[in-house]
């Protein structure tokens, strides 16, 4: 798979996020994990006590031939609030940052080209904290991280409506 079927996204605690991605035609996977921190094979409860560095994030594999990056883009926009810094509602920490992390030069341009429209797109009234860096080392979170809310989703008993 080339770089460019791929794409990282960090928008606060990851499950909802995963679940965004994993709802568009063309999004072949998903996986939730950490990265761009400085700790090797850093655990859930090593990255919620901020001990890492690294953030939260959602990797999406992607058929380009179906949803496009930019398409993707969109989505991480809607997901979150950029504007709010290392927060998502009442968990607060460094890894629910905001940010894009960049396969390629081409991701790296377009991501920056879609901040810039966000920002002036008059939605925050704050400024967007998102930060765009290159992919650092991947590290897949727990299984039981991965499709959470969907597992959640299926224990629920179906009302009886």
């Amino acid at each position: 798979m080339k770089d460019e079927n791929l794409a990282t996204f960090a928008a606060g605690c990851f499950w909802g996020v995963e679940k965004a991605f994993r709802s568009l035609d063309g999004v072949i996977r998903t996986e939730v994990g950490y990265t761009g921190g400085s700790v090797e094979a850093p655990t859930y409860g090593a990255v919620c006590g901020g001990e890492t560095g690294h953030a939260e994030a959602v990797q999406v594999t992607f058929n380009p031939d179906i949803v496009s990056y930019d398409e993707l883009l969109q989505i991480f926009w809607k997901v979150h609030d950029p504007s709010a810094r290392d927060r998502v509602k009442h968990d607060v920490g460094g890894q629910y940052r905001s940010a894009i992390f960049f396969h390629s030069a081409e991701q790296r341009a377009r991501a920056i080209a879609s901040l810039r429209a966000e920002e002036l797109s008059g939605k925050y009234e704050r400024s967007i904290a998102t930060e765009i860096n290159p992919a650092t080392k991947w590290w897949r979170a727990e299984a039981y991280h991965q499709q959470y809310l969907e597992k959640i989703e299926a224990r629920k008993p179906e009302s009886g409506v």
